[in-house]
């Protein structure tokens, strides 16, 4: 029998927001690794907050919301809201139920920049380090390095010279810039700077991540200044931080082959698996470091750390930064990396593979 099609909507719902998320989507893995991540983050967070005073959005709502916009590509705090007020799996994940307010992109914006900064990320990061730690998935002996170039929120009519009225024009021709004389009035953090020979030069911040090399996870990122020892400068930055012990591998590409780096890894005792410069300049690696079994295994797997590069930027949103200034991109580029940790750690328990929503 054909049942007729009423148009009068119910006014009350008795199903709960958590019977709408099916028992085996993946999502409800990664709650369970975020609120733990969390629960360890409950002093930090409580110490952001006044004892007294209006309640304001609870933090632990605002790192999920802002985790979920990082996992599924959501362009802005706008869409991210919209998302909330319709998506029963968004609001399952953030813990609000189906009744609840969703909260104005300023709002939620404001209190997100009063919360949220590098060291929470920070933090963050290291606490999925640790899960993956403690599961016995990570590697103390093999590590890879490299840096990716994140474009920076500024344009180059932005880039003036210093301490000038910046309202001189936007014909550039014939005129020699660099970083010494010149500064973007948008971003002055920001570095201009070319990936590689007969490239555009761009304004760009340089991200560095160590990965060890059991299961391709992130152990340590170094967000700074783009330059052209950034990426060296960074990865010696990195060992220390990650306290990689004498007598690991370190496996690199050809920008890492020089003489100085070379040598400080040898004098923290680390082997340096590094491409080898096979044209126009002497390589610092010898021949003997080259004809070893495990130096052709670590340029193998050094390739993976790409994955994580690609991944925060296209899945992450990391294409262009959506803030400026090096502390927030520090903050956002942290925890853009962390969230890849935890999709890695899906992959890995082959958990992850998230429907569409």
């Amino acid at each position: 029998m054909r049942s007729p099609d009423v148009q009068q909507l119910g006014m009350f719902s008795y199903v709960s927001v958590e019977n709408r998320v099916p028992s085996d989507h993946p999502i409800r893995k990664l709650r369970i690794l975020v609120d733990t991540i969390l629960g360890e983050l409950d002093d930090v967070l409580a110490a952001r907050y006044a004892q007294g005073g209006r309640p304001s959005i609870p933090p632990e709502r605002i790192l999920r919301a802002s985790l979920l916009q990082v996992v599924y590509s959501v362009r802005s705090e706008r869409l991210l809201m919209e998302q909330l007020d319709y998506n029963l799996l968004f609001r399952w994940f953030v813990g609000l139920n189906v009744d609840d307010p969703v909260w104005d992109h300023s709002t939620f914006s404001f209190n997100r920049e009063r919360l949220f900064d590098e060291a929470i990320a920070q933090q963050f990061f290291e606490h999925t380090v640790l899960l993956a730690r403690m599961r016995e998935l990570t590697s103390d002996e093999h590590f890879s390095v490299d840096g990716t170039l994140l474009e920076a929120w500024a344009s180059h009519k932005s880039f003036r010279p210093k301490g000038g009225s910046g309202d001189g024009g936007d014909d550039f021709h014939g005129e020699r810039r660099c970083n010494d004389t010149h500064a973007s009035t948008t971003d002055p953090d920001a570095r201009l700077i070319r990936k590689g020979k007969g490239k555009e030069a761009k304004l760009s911040y340089l991200a560095n991540a160590l990965m060890e090399n059991r299961n391709g996870l992130l152990v340590a990122v170094d967000v700074r200044h783009a330059s052209g020892t950034g990426e060296r400068d960074g990865a010696l930055h990195l060992l220390a931080s990650a306290g990689v012990k004498a007598g690991a591998t370190l496996g690199a590409d050809k920008g890492y082959d020089t003489q100085d780096f070379v040598v400080a890894l040898k004098q923290l005792g680390i082997k340096p698996h590094i491409a080898r410069h096979t044209k126009g300049r002497r390589s610092a690696i010898d021949g003997r470091t080259a004809r070893s079994k495990g130096y052709a295994m670590s340029l193998q797997v050094r390739k993976r750390i790409e994955q994580g590069f690609g991944w925060i930027k296209t899945i992450g949103g990391l294409r262009k930064l959506p803030m400026v200034g090096l502390a927030a991109v520090r903050g956002w580029v942290t925890w853009t990396l962390a969230a890849y940790n935890l999709v890695r750690l899906g992959g890995i328990g082959a958990w992850w593979n998230p429907s569409p929503t």
